[in-house]
């Protein structure tokens, strides 16, 4: 499912207009500066739990040496902070069957 197919369903299961459920999406999932709640919690550092679906957050990668594949030189790769997703118990049971 994409971006467009997601717009779709919401305002076929809600009722919604295509505009309204283009809102609703983009507001949940937009990666565009302040837009986004999703992403802007991310950004400031916090974690956005959502019970029975799952949980994002923010992880920490520490500095660690890598190797360049083009030359063979050995660099050091810098810390980095990335998003991560845990589903919760009830998508992963689902999932399951």
């Amino acid at each position: 499912m994409n971006k467009t197919e997601m717009i779709e369903r919401v305002a076929k299961k809600t009722g919604l207009t295509m505009k309204d459920s283009r809102a609703v999406v983009d507001a949940i999932f937009s990666t565009a500066p302040r837009q986004g709640i999703v992403a802007t919690e991310l950004d400031a550092g916090r974690k956005v739990q959502i019970t029975g679906f799952g949980t994002f957050q923010t992880r920490k990668r520490k500095k660690r040496k890598g190797r360049n594949p083009q030359t063979g030189e050995t660099i050091t790769i810098p810390a980095t902070k990335f998003p991560a997703f845990t589903a919760g118990k009830a998508l992963k049971s689902r999932v399951a069957k």
